[in-house]
C-alpha cells in the first residue's frame, strides 16, 4: 500500500468519485486525464473534498512515453484504467475513434506498465459485453456478445488481459462489469457533467426536472414489463468507486489471477419507476412521451452481484431514493455541468 494509484481517466465521472474514495482508504492517488470528456475544475474541486492537493496529469492515455515516466516519478505499483469513450449510439457512429481509444489505449497502457515494471490493474468495463435477450440475473459466466462498437471494445480489453495473464503469471487483473452507475458524490461538487445532450437515463431527466429540456423521451412502452418500459440495474456512483478500492484490496491481497465481476445491486428498476422516483426527490414533475423502441435495447438487464461479494465483500449499499437526491443536489448546484 506504499506505491501510488494511477487512475486514468481520473477527472471523468467514475473517476473522480473513485479518486475520492481511494484518498478515503488512505490511497496516494495521481489522476491523469486528457481533459476530451472532463474538466480541469474537477481537480480543484477533489483537493477540496478530500482536504489535499490532487496530483494531476493533463495527458493522453495513448502516450506511453508521458505513462512510464508518470509511473516511475510517483511510484505507481497499481492502475485503475477508466479513459475511454462510453456512448453506445455515438460508437455505431464513430466506431474506428472508439477501437483507437478504448483498445489502442489499452493497449499503449498495458505497454507503459510492462515498460515501469507495474504489473497490477483493475479495468473499467460495462455490462453491454453480454449477449442481448439472456436469463436474468446476468452471472459473470452468462454468454459474451457485445452489440455495439463500444460493448465490443470493452469485450476486446478484457480478452486482451486475460490473454495477457494466461502468458505473464506476474499480472494481477480484475474487470470490473458496471450495470448503470447513476448519482453524484452527496456534497454536490463532483457529478455527470454531459456535454450536449446526455447519452444516458438519469442526467435527461435531471435536465427536464431543471427545465432545461420539456420532456423526457421513453423508447419503447411495450416491453414485456411491469409498466411496459425497459428495465435496467441502476448503482450509485459511489457504490461503483468503493468496488474499485475493494478490488484493489483484494488484489493485492490474492496476488495474481484475472477476473471479470459484475458490480450491480442485483435489482432491476423501469424507467418510469427511476423517473417517478425523481419526481418524488427532485419535487418537480418529469414530464414524458413514448416513443419507438431503439435498435438493440432489450427489456431487461440486472446484475447478479454475488461474486463481488464474495471475492471484494463488496456489495451496493445506496438505494434508487438516494442516487436521485444526490443527482438533483448536483444538477441544483451545478446546473451547467463544470462549465
Amino acid at each position: 500500500m506504499d506505491g501510488a494509484v494511477l487512475v486514468t481517466g481520473g477527472l471523468g465521472y467514475i473517476g473522480s468519485h473513485a479518486c475520492v474514495e481511494l484518498v478515503r482508504a488512505g490511497r496516494r492517488v495521481v489522476a491523469l486525464d486528457s481533459l476530451a470528456n472532463s474538466s480541469a475544475a474537477v481537480a480543484e474541486r477533489l483537493a477540496e473534498l478530500t482536504g489535499r492537493p490532487l496530483s494531476f496529469v493533463h495527458g493522453d492515455v495513448r502516450d506511453i512515453g508521458l505513462l512510464i515516466r508518470v509511473m516511475r516519478e510517483h511510484g505507481v505499483d497499481s492502475v485503475l484504467h477508466f479513459a475511454g469513450s462510453k456512448a453506445v449510439g455515438e460508437s455505431v457512429g464513430r466506431p474506428v475513434a472508439y477501437y483507437d481509444n478504448n483498445v489502442g489505449g489499452s493497449m499503449a497502457l498495458i505497454a507503459a506498465m510492462h515498460g515501469a515494471g507495474v504489473r497490477r490493474l483493475i479495468f473499467s468495463s460495462s455490462a453491454t459485453v453480454y449477449a442481448r435477450g439472456g436469463a436474468m440475473p446476468l452471472v459473470e459466466s452468462s454468454a459474451l456478445d457485445a452489440g455495439s462498437p463500444y460493448g465490443r471494445s470493452k469485450l476486446f480489453v478484457e480478452q486482451m488481459l486475460f490473454d495477457l495473464r494466461a502468458s505473464d503469471p506476474a499480472w494481477s487483473i480484475a474487470c470490473l462489469r458496471y450495470f448503470n452507475p447513476v448519482g453524484a458524490h452527496p456534497s454536490g461538487r463532483i457529478g455527470e457533467s454531459p456535454r450536449g445532450v446526455p447519452n444516458n437515463l438519469v442526467p435527461f431527466i435531471a435536465q427536464v426536472a431543471s427545465g432545461q429540456r420539456e420532456r423526457l423521451q421513453v423508447f419503447g412502452g411495450d416491453y414485456d414489463t411491469a409498466d411496459g418500459t425497459g428495465v435496467r440495474d441502476y448503482v450509485h456512483v459511489l457504490d461503483i468507486a468503493e468496488g474499485h478500492v475493494r478490488a484493489l484490496d483484494y488484489l493485492e491481497r490474492d496476488g495474481g489471477g484475472c477476473v471479470a465481476v459484475n458490480l450491480g445491486t442485483g435489482q432491476g428498476v423501469s424507467v418510469l419507476e427511476m423517473l417517478r422516483e425523481y419526481e418524488r426527490a427532485s419535487g418537480r414533475p418529469v414530464p414524458y412521451a413514448v416513443a419507438p423502441r431503439r435498435a438493440g435495447d432489450v427489456a431487461r438487464c440486472w446484475a447478479d452481484a454475488s461474486l463481488a461479494q464474495r471475492l471484494f465483500d463488496w456489495r451496493a449499499r445506496r438505494s434508487v431514493a438516494q442516487m436521485c437526491e444526490d443527482s438533483w443536489r448536483w444538477q441544483c448546484a451545478n446546473p451547467d455541468g463544470y462549465r
